[in-house]
């Protein structure tokens, strides 16, 4: 399991660097609960009260990344949290890692007494998380979808991933979509191709019927603003109004953006504000 609990001088330095958003006392230590039969099918929940705000971390698919720090600092400022784990790429391939969001929502809900989670994810997770709020009416299951440097469409970065400039994140995220499909694009087969279309979250784009989106990218992120832009144009043509794409100073990606001054503080007040 990738769930330890953070030490001090790591907490003290993570809180230090967003002092923009406020201080607050730090909550308990999480407590684990499974959501499903398989190791990887867990969640570690972090504070008693407040909204739920479910966390999906990032690693390519195919990686634990440990969230528990901010885990904790959000519950201190009024979430109960939910850092979620899946099954990742070395486990299965695609649709299983929706499937366990999606089962981990409902596990949430169940929890919360059918309140629907608020949701923030990771590059990967981001991904993961963008589909829950979009696949079928995601509305109807999760609150909001604030996504971080999220894979938005797992075949641009595939196609990204191929081109001569292409940085080692890129070109590794290029295989892990590969990994994630479970397959080849563009050679024909209908069953690849399907997987792949299911993959963007584009592809699900149902408007009203949709959560709100915060996107968020640097302008040097390797996963590009074009993934976050392509989806929210999407949306906007299906119907919803309320999304956001915001790009950021900068090369960081993923967690590291909570870091760039003044987000941390605009995402609690996106996460707040949300119905």
């Amino acid at each position: 399991m990738r769930r330890t609990l953070l030490t001090l001088a790591v907490c003290g330095a993570l809180l230090s660097s967003t002092a923009a958003a406020g201080a607050a006392p730090e909550p308990p230590a999480g407590r684990l609960f499974p959501y499903g039969g398989h190791a990887r099918q867990n969640i570690t929940v972090y504070g008693d009260k407040g909204p739920a705000l479910m966390i999906v971390h990032g690693g390519y698919w195919s990686k634990d990344t440990d969230w528990s720090g901010w885990a904790r600092w959000f519950a201190a400022r009024g979430f109960t949290v939910y850092d979620t784990d899946y099954r990742l790429t070395s486990d299965a391939v695609w649709p299983a890692q929706r499937d366990d969001v999606l089962a981990a929502v409902r596990w949430v809900r169940r929890r919360e007494g059918g309140e629907r989670p608020l949701v923030l994810g990771s590059s990967a997770g981001g991904h993961l998380a963008l589909q829950a709020g979009a696949y079928g009416a995601g509305h109807t299951r999760v609150r909001g979808v604030v996504a971080l440097s999220p894979v938005a469409s797992p075949r641009r970065a595939w196609r990204d991933g191929a081109k001569r400039e292409a940085s080692a994140e890129r070109r590794e995220l290029r295989r892990a979509a590969e990994r994630l499909a479970g397959c080849v694009p563009d050679r024909g087969v209908r069953r690849c191709e399907d997987r792949w279309a299911d993959l963007s979250v584009a592809s699900h784009a149902s408007g009203a019927d949709d959560a709100p989106l915060l996107l968020l990218h640097s302008a040097g992120d390797f996963v590009p603003p074009a993934h976050s832009a392509e989806l929210a144009a999407a949306q906007r043509r299906a119907g919803l109004t309320d999304v956001t794409v915001r790009t950021l100073p900068g090369s960081a990606h993923g967690g590291p953006l909570l870091k760039t001054p003044g987000t941390a503080s605009e995402i609690l007040r996106w996460l707040r504000k949300r119905p």
